[in-house]
């Protein structure tokens, strides 16, 4: 597993150290980091457009950033590949409406809650994007290279977990099917006592290059398929592709106050890499099934509690539904319809350990349909002891009365 585990971010705008965190363990065990984060550029500055730009606009000026500083136009330049990979990270937030959200309200310290915290190579960048942009990074270079190691393809699966679960955070054990790099020839692809050998047709190229006239066609080598190696006695494990596809079982840690729809990053376990090649990101989908009784507002919670308009006068001690269970709630002599009562502190957890939202109890006023006769004359002497016109009483000599009028 790469090192760093599930980078999150927890330092806005600035240095910071990132908490201890066992996100995602192999049965048996268990990785955990703490490392520095530099500061980083504000996101909207490093694609050079506004706060309230469309995604179109986003996408088109990542494009002009991509081509700008990509490694191959600029070999050797280290400061170039750095750009190249914050214009990246910026696009991977301000392009995907959940992250950008949570950006604009938390800054750099909101992508980490849907579980982002920045690419760890430019191979990850190719591998993301490379299907966004077609022939940008093919014909650049990038993922298009040949005959050395290359980087495996990302993967993506979905977990669903109830909403209380999603509140106090849960270990999962998830199965993932993948090709993983073959234990027979670690991955070379090659019998054991053997390697791949150079190709003496492109001499490890992997292209070749034919002149007919004027002109010049570059072609996959016809002797190694483009791979620049030939493999004279291929491993029986995988057939000589150096990975074999099986189902790894992950336990995967969801943090407490995880929302619906967030997305957690584990680097190093998608595909495994040919050739030596490092193994792609797992983004696990987190579901988060509803609660009738709640409404989350990011990590505030919203709940309603109905009472009479007798016990809103006089006041009472009701029950509400709480995350941890039943509570009392005491409402006041008066309370109108509508009245919300905020339980501080008492909502979701907010993620990376920073305090809870708030519970918010909306209060309810009903009034009864009907009464009893005594229960009506007790209600038409209060009004009329606050001087207040209510309607006659219904019956058959008050409808005697109206005629005669």
């Amino acid at each position: 597993m790469p090192d760093g585990g599930v980078n999150l971010d927890l330092g806005a705008g600035g240095a910071a150290r990132i908490p201890p965190a066992a996100w995602l363990t192999a049965p048996g065990q268990v990785f955990s980091f703490t490392r520095a984060v530099p500061a980083k550029r504000d996101y909207y500055e490093v694609l050079g457009v506004e706060r309230g730009a469309a995604t179109p606009d986003i996408k088109k000026a990542y494009r002009k950033m991509a081509m700008q500083h990509h490694p191959d136009r600029n070999p050797g330049d280290a400061a170039a590949e750095e750009r190249f990979k914050e214009a990246a990270e910026a696009f991977e937030v301000l392009g995907d409406d959940s992250k950008r959200k949570l950006y604009d309200q938390f800054g750099h310290e909101g992508p980490s809650r849907a579980g982002f915290s920045g690419f760890q190579g430019t191979d990850e960048i190719f591998s993301r994007f490379g299907d966004l942009f077609g022939d940008l990074f093919g014909n650049l270079g990038g993922q298009g290279r040949r005959g050395g190691p290359q980087r495996g393809a990302d993967l993506k699966t979905r977990v669903v977990i109830p909403f209380a679960e999603a509140v106090a955070g849960i270990e999962r054990e998830i199965t993932v099917p993948r090709r993983d790099a073959c234990e027979d020839c670690d991955g070379s692809g090659a019998a054991a006592g053997t390697k791949p050998e150079t190709c003496q047709t492109c001499h490890g190229q992997g292209q070749v290059i034919h002149r007919q006239g004027f002109f010049t066609v570059q072609t996959a080598c016809p002797r190694c398929h483009g791979e620049g190696q030939t493999i004279a006695s291929p491993c029986r494990g995988c057939g000589g592709t150096g990975v074999v596809q099986k189902e790894t079982t992950l336990k995967l840690n969801i943090p407490a106050g995880v929302d619906d729809g967030q997305t957690l990053r584990i680097p190093g376990r998608g595909m495994a890499g040919t050739k030596g090649g490092p193994a792609g990101n797992l983004y696990v989908v987190v579901a988060v099934e509803p609660d009738p009784r709640f409404q989350r507002d990011e990590f505030d919670i919203h709940s309603k509690i109905t009472i009479s308009m007798v016990q809103a006068a006089l006041g009472c001690t009701v029950k509400s539904p709480g995350l941890q269970g039943e509570v009392e709630v005491e409402i006041d002599a008066g309370t109108q319809p509508s009245h919300v009562i905020v339980r501080k502190g008492k909502g979701i957890p907010v993620l990376g350990g920073r305090g809870h939202g708030d519970h918010h109890i909306h209060v309810e006023v009903t009034v009864p349909t009907k009464l009893s006769g005594d229960q009506e004359e007790i209600l038409r002497e209060l009004a009329e002891s606050f001087g207040e016109a209510v309607s006659e009483k219904k019956g058959f000599f008050s409808s005697l009365r109206k005629r005669k009028r």
